[in-house]
């Protein structure tokens, strides 16, 4: 199964994707890492398509394998959230796209201007940055949509944990 976790930077994905791969002993593939790591060898960083492409090729491969595969990304415009579907599709195994948002603009606002990068040399961006990104609306609606303003990350990602399972057992 692929489970693609989507939403804005500060919404909580690579706090919930590593609390979800603990849980699920899945993959988590990130893309801010393969972002930064490109960037560090001179690619440019506004060619976000290239990260993408890697993460959703490493991604291919473990879904061949049999692995659970946690993407962890912004996907702010349609095209990046079908790609990832499309690669569920050709892989053959089950999407399951979830939209994060955290409805506590206050809360989100210092969850970005307090969080420390966990990629040295990552640069996070600020909160004007996020406020006024592209973030198209979905035009297929997600699978699920998490509010991660009114639930800790771990309790969180046990309730998706649960709902994957149940999704991934057999009637």
């Amino acid at each position: 199964m692929l489970i693609i976790l989507s939403g804005l930077p500060g919404t909580g994905k690579t706090t919930l994707a590593t609390c979800l791969c603990r849980h699920l002993h899945a993959l988590h593939i990130r893309i801010d890492t393969i972002e930064h790591v490109l960037s560090s060898q001179g690619q440019p960083s506004a060619d976000s398509t290239l990260g993408y492409g890697v993460a959703q090729a490493i991604a291919a491969d473990n879904l061949r394998l049999g692995h659970i595969v946690v993407a962890d990304c912004v996907n702010p415009v349609e095209a990046s959230r079908a790609g990832w579907r499309s690669v569920a599709a050709r892989a053959e195994v089950a999407a399951l796209d979830v939209a994060l948002i955290c409805s506590d603009t206050a809360e989100h606002r210092r969850r970005v201007e307090t969080r420390q990068s966990d990629v040295a040399g990552l640069i996070k961006p600020s909160w004007d940055q996020i406020v006024t990104r592209q973030y198209d609306p979905w035009t297929t609606p997600p699978d699920l949509t998490l509010d991660t303003a009114s639930e800790e990350p771990e309790k969180l990602a046990r309730r998706l944990a649960a709902h994957i399972q149940e999704r991934r057992s057999p009637p």
